[in-house]
């Protein structure tokens, strides 16, 4: 059989700095996460170490300012670390999108005070954030959550529960949107809270289909008292904050699915190019040729729409409806990509001794969370036809 590496993603860069960075990433893909991800997922064991190593090399703060300790590059570098990340395995990449998500709320909206005492630890310090948005009784329609902050003097008593929390119980922060007033979005605050506050506590972590090493968790705010110098933003500002951030989670999520689909092409064209029927390799069958072609045209052309909705944002421009489609197209390729990958692998496909499995297990949360697709296909419609009749 003939020995045939994965080709390597020919990357459209900016920079030297950004192709210096993607050979960085590369390296630690290859020698600290992909040996170990098929064994830790299997454990269910979250890599810690590999996040502290992540965080020592600059790499959990890229979109944010130098001045804190981030990264400063651009959303279409940023997205583009993600996706390497993600391919070597998801638990890191979609854990490195979920951390950016949880420090976006004091990136952007936090005061200066706020930033310098609280940012270099986020970004380069060895912390790990979590997004506490969603409920037991509040997902896709997030405004109605119930979690409630009650002011007390110069600080705010948190009680509520949130739910499918990413980093649940091992976060060092968690970014928490709570009700600070009248009913509806615009009643709602966000609170940067410490993980190991009096009163935070994790249920036990969901038992899951695929990403076992990641773990979501309910959390629970048994009134946890949180000084006013911890809310972001204005009074009222939480579900706009919360909103904004999801949009560039969005493009965090698609770049992530394309990057299992990626891992998931290569490992059937390894496979195909191995695989010997009837005397010849299985890839010289033309009806599995299509699909290997059918499987590369939708992961570039899922990569080129995230790019294109981070350019986007890179300028300054609106990018709301492209980060909806991005997150569409790229989670629901990644969905077809991986299920075709186990067909091609045929019955190897369906055992663990390869990946192909693992990575159709995992492509199917990308279409759920941060806003399942039919939710994606809400708001690209509003931008298209405005919003629904009352």
């Amino acid at each position: 059989m003939p020995d045939r590496a994965p080709q390597t993603v020919d990357r459209q860069l900016p920079t030297d700095e950004a192709r210096d960075l993607i050979s960085l990433v590369r390296d630690i893909a290859q020698r600290e996460i992909a040996p170990r991800a098929a064994e830790e997922e299997d454990a269910g064991r979250f890599p810690r170490e590999v996040f502290t190593l992540l965080s020592e090399s600059g790499l959990l703060g890229l979109p944010y300012d130098s001045e804190y300790g981030g990264g400063e590059q651009p959303y279409e570098v940023y997205l583009q670390v993600l996706e390497e990340l993600a391919a070597a395995r998801l638990t890191v990449g979609l854990g490195v999108s979920v951390h950016t998500l949880a420090s976006y709320a004091l990136a952007t909206y936090g005061s200066k005070e706020q930033q310098v005492e609280h940012l270099p630890a986020m970004l380069g310090g060895g912390l790990l954030g979590a997004y506490c948005l969603s409920e037991p009784a509040s997902g896709s329609d997030a405004a109605s959550l119930r979690t409630r902050a009650v002011r007390d003097g110069d600080d705010w008593v948190i009680t509520g529960t949130k739910a499918w929390i990413t980093h649940g119980g091992i976060a060092d922060f968690y970014t928490v949107m709570a009700r600070s007033g009248e009913e509806g979005p615009r009643g709602i605050s966000a609170f940067l809270v410490p993980g190991d506050a009096n009163g935070v506590a994790a249920a036990p972590p969901e038992k899951k289909m695929g990403m076992k090493g990641s773990p979501t968790a309910q959390v629970h705010f048994d009134g946890v008292r949180v000084g006013d110098d911890r809310r972001l933003g204005e009074e009222g500002q939480g579900f706009a904050i919360a909103l904004s951030a999801l949009d560039s989670g969005r493009l965090g999520i698609a770049a992530c699915a394309i990057g299992v689909a990626q891992a998931a092409l290569d490992e059937a064209v390894t496979y195909a190019t191995e695989r010997r029927q009837f005397g010849k390799p299985i890839a010289d069958f033309q009806g599995l040729r299509f699909m290997l072609a059918d499987m590369a045209t939708q992961i570039e052309a899922g990569r080129a729409l995230y790019l294109a909705a981070a350019r986007l944002k890179d300028a300054g421009r609106p990018f709301a409806k492209q980060a909806a489609m991005a997150k569409l197209h790229c989670t629901d390729t990644a969905m077809k990509v991986t299920t075709d990958a186990v067909q091609v692998l045929g019955g190897y496909g369906y055992t663990a001794d390869f990946p192909a499995e693992r990575y159709m297990r995992e492509a199917k949360v990308l279409q759920i969370v941060e806003g399942t697709n039919q939710i994606q296909r809400m708001v690209i419609a509003r931008h298209l036809a405005g919003p629904e009749s009352r």
